[in-house]
């Protein structure tokens, strides 16, 4: 009796997903104990804040069951515009909302693509992609956009406890989101569409503007990381944000939320975004080069969804066997 609430507390995905980094953080500090240190922990954390943004918008195309491999793109351009218009003097209200307004407006697209064109949304994004990334070559003429003001950039270094603002901000945007999708109605709607759209549309859901707006959401965090992102860095490349998609889809993966759709939490895909952003560090104290962040960004994404598809084809068999057995009961008891 006394287990039950310790094997329903692991089965929860958010529980599932913080242990795993306390796991991985031990066992990386059994080899170096270096990485243990609470200087470095701290550091981890506040290089995860771009993958967290990037994640928390992600994870509400994912939930409805879509992808969307634009957000590098999309954070990008968002930061090079906003890093212009600091860099020529103009108030940084205005940079905010530059970036904002391009992130809604490609969300918005790509959103309308999806369910207006009915063009399947890893092609929709795919080519968005594509598309925004030479608007960012066309914008930047090729160039780095550098000369930040040092202001700007000392947003990134204010901290509370060790920890930045920006990441504070970023738990709290978590915690609230996560409450918004687990205990609203209208947050209910992105895993109900992503569970069963069908049932969805036949109950009342509004399936299109769910979609939408989850693209949207989507983009508009990614314009937030790039803000962020020109805060942390101080300047921005042609190629900014370029392979971030896949990082933050894999956060996602990692923290719970199941790329069919219909389960996962805001709480999950940051705690998968720590996971993803102290890679590189570990490999750095593990002594091995940093080249293979890729390599096993791509390997624990691939480890992880197949994983979960064996899970989900053990409980669907599990669940047919049940109902099998209750068939035959009552025949028998008949």
């Amino acid at each position: 009796m006394t287990l039950k609430p310790v094997k329903k507390l692991l089965k929860n995905r958010e529980v599932s997903s913080l242990m795993f980094v306390v796991i991985l953080f031990l066992i990386v500090g059994l080899v170096n104990r270096d990485f243990l240190r609470l200087q470095n922990i701290l550091l981890t954390l506040n290089a995860s804040v771009v993958f967290s943004l990037l994640s928390i918008g992600i994870a509400f195309v994912l939930i409805t069951g879509e992808i969307d491999v634009s957000i590098g793109a999309v954070m990008g351009l968002s930061a090079a515009v906003s890093a212009t218009m600091i860099r020529e003097g103009m108030p940084w209200g205005q940079a905010v909302a530059a970036a904002v307004v391009i992130g809604i407006l490609c969300g918005f697209v790509n959103g309308i693509g999806l369910i207006y064109l009915q063009i399947p949304s890893i092609i929709m994004t795919l080519g968005s992609n594509g598309i925004i990334r030479g608007l960012i070559y066309v914008y930047t003429g090729g160039k780095w956009v550098e000369n930040v003001p040092f202001a700007y950039k000392a947003l990134s270094q204010q901290t509370f406890l060790g920890i930045t603002i920006f990441y504070w901000v970023t738990i709290l945007i978590a915690i609230i989101g996560s409450y918004i999708l687990l205990q609203t109605k209208a947050g209910r709607y992105f895993a109900a569409v992503g569970d069963n759209i069908n049932g969805a549309t036949l109950i009342g859901i509004p399936v299109k503007q769910t979609k939408i707006a989850s693209f949207i959401l989507s983009s508009t965090f990614a314009a937030l990381a790039g803000l962020v992102y020109v805060s942390r860095i101080g300047f921005v490349t042609p190629i900014a944000g370029n392979g971030y998609e896949m990082k933050a889809i894999a956060a996602c993966v990692l923290g719970g939320i199941s790329l069919t759709g219909g389960v996962g939490s805001l709480i999950g895909a940051g705690l998968g975004a720590i996971i993803m952003a102290s890679i590189g560090r570990i490999l750095v104290f593990l002594k091995f080069s940093s080249d293979y962040d890729n390599t096993i960004t791509g390997i624990l994404l691939i480890t992880i969804v197949v994983a979960n598809s064996l899970i989900q084809q053990h409980t669907i068999e599990k669940t047919r066997r049940i109902r099998l057995l209750a068939k035959i009961e009552n025949k028998d008891g008949k």
